[in-house]
Order: structure tokens, then sequence, then C-alpha cells
């Protein structure tokens, strides 16, 4: 019987992880910390138009976050499959921290993708709403 032994190429899945992860927190502090107070220091969240804006950029951004955290937790899952007899990791403890911390991390993008994105378009539709009533809503001259 023989044992049949897959050539995982470590280091690119660990710099597969990195870059996914590193990517990740890079443009999630872009957002958060330059895109966004930008926006909000030219005056674009007193337009109509903003709630529609920020829906398409976060839509965007969830796929990607999606893809990061689905690459991360590949990467893990990999890594921990390819552990040799001789790891520091052969116990399981860190592998297994690290594939809840994927995991949660994948739990947090598909909320923000499938719950959060579309309470933000419900959102939207309200505030479409409230601004066409109020357009529309005739203006009586003053007695």
């Amino acid at each position: 019987m023989t044992a049949y032994r897959t050539n995982l190429n470590r280091p690119g899945w660990q710099a597969l992880v990195l870059f996914a992860a590193g990517f990740w927190l890079s443009i999630s502090l872009c957002i958060d910390l330059l895109v966004m107070p930008s926006l909000y220091t030219a005056g674009m969240m007193t337009q109509a138009n903003f709630a529609t804006a920020g829906y398409e950029m976060f839509w965007w951004f969830n796929r990607v976050e999606l893809i990061c955290a689905g690459s991360v937790l590949t990467g893990l899952l990999v890594l921990r499959q390819g552990q040799d007899s001789f790891s520091v990791i052969v116990s399981g403890v860190r592998s297994r921290w690290a594939v809840g911390l994927g995991l949660v991390l994948l739990a947090i993008a598909a909320c923000y993708t499938y719950w959060l994105t579309p309470e933000m378009s419900a959102l939207v539709l309200q505030l479409s709403a409230l601004t066409e009533s109020a357009s529309a809503t005739p203006v009586l001259p003053a007695e």
C-alpha cells in the first residue's frame, strides 16, 4: 500500500493568505479613512443621490470582501491539511484558531453582503420616495 502525498506549495499558499488578508485590510482602511471622509467633506452626503452611490460602492466592495475571505479560508484549510509530522502546529490548536478566525471573517463578509447591503438598498428606496414626495408636493403661494 502506497501513501499518496500531494505536493502543496506551502510558501505559495502562505503568500496567498497573507496577500488576501493584507489587501482586504488595506482596502477597508482606504474606504473607511480616505473615501468616506472625503465624500463627507466634499458635501456629497447632503445630495439626494448619495445613498445610491454609497449602495453601489459597498455592493462592489462586499463582493471583493467575499473573494478575499474565501481566499483566506481556502488557503488556511490547505495549509492545515498539508501539515507535516514535524510541524509546529501539529497539535492543531493554532490551525483551529486560524480556521475559526477565517470562518468568522467569512461570516462577517457574508452578513455585510446578504443582510446589511440589502437593508441599505431598502433605505435608499425609502429616501428616494421621501425626496420624490417632497418635490411632488405643490407649494401653495402665501396669501
